[in-house]
């Protein structure tokens, strides 16, 4: 048995293996997580260096390119600076799904993985998401509002702030999306397009062939290079 901790920006989804299933998935606020059971093992993948340091003497294995079990091979790429939780969604994806494949992750940020057929990671894209580039309008400018998110992409051009900020950010990820999709299918002919994180149901309908991937996905990735 092993707790599997997904600690991002700003959540932390918590599980535990029990040798056969991910059970009792939950999530917390990443300000407020403060460790697990001390009798259990756990592994985690983090981005967030501050909440790694504080919890470095918790008893927790965090995965990274440079210590990892799986059978991806990360020695294409600057393994130092590559987040953990990218590491786990390519080593989820070489061992669920057929390659190459690509993992499109659409959370605070948008961050792309790309495995080939040989298992060898192959970098990617990241890039800001759908709430953070609300925010950066409205941080960086005098009189744009911070828009809340919908749960669907506009189909038309706004008519008024709101909702031309909603048409530009919303159809501007689709777009960059789609044109990161064009330029990797190129050299790495894809088998497989999954899409996970908070805006992965809205991306479905816009990438043809994508697969969501299940809540399941990066926690497995993460039991995996964890050696579970």
């Amino acid at each position: 048995m092993v707790d599997i901790l997904d600690i991002g920006n700003t959540f932390t989804r918590i599980a535990r293996w029990d040798g056969n299933k991910i059970r009792s998935l939950r999530r917390v606020a990443t300000a407020d997580f403060s460790g697990t059971d001390p009798g259990i093992p756990a592994v985690a993948a983090c981005v967030r260096p501050d909440v790694k340091k504080r919890l470095q003497n918790a008893g927790i294995k965090f995965i990274s390119a440079l210590d990892q079990a799986s059978e991806v091979d990360f020695s294409a790429v600057d393994c130092r600076t590559l987040g953990a939780d990218r590491v786990a969604n390519a080593v989820a994806l070489a061992a669920l799904y057929p390659l190459p494949g690509v993992v499109i992750d659409c959370g605070t940020a948008i961050t792309v993985e790309i495995v080939d057929e040989h298992k060898c990671f192959r970098g990617g894209a990241i890039a800001p998401g759908r709430k953070l580039m609300r925010q950066s309008l409205h941080c960086g400018t005098g009189q744009l509002p911070e828009v809340p998110l919908t749960g669907e992409t506009p189909s038309l051009p706004g008519c008024n702030t709101a909702d031309a900020i909603r048409f530009g950010v919303d159809c501007g990820m689709v777009g960059m999306i789609r044109e990161y999709l064009e330029r990797i299918n190129k050299i790495h002919p894809l088998q497989t397009v999954l899409l996970t994180g908070g805006d992965a149901a809205i991306l479905k309908n816009e990438i043809p062939g994508a697969i969501i991937a299940g809540d399941e996905f990066t926690l497995t990735g993460i039991r995996i290079a964890g050696g579970y």
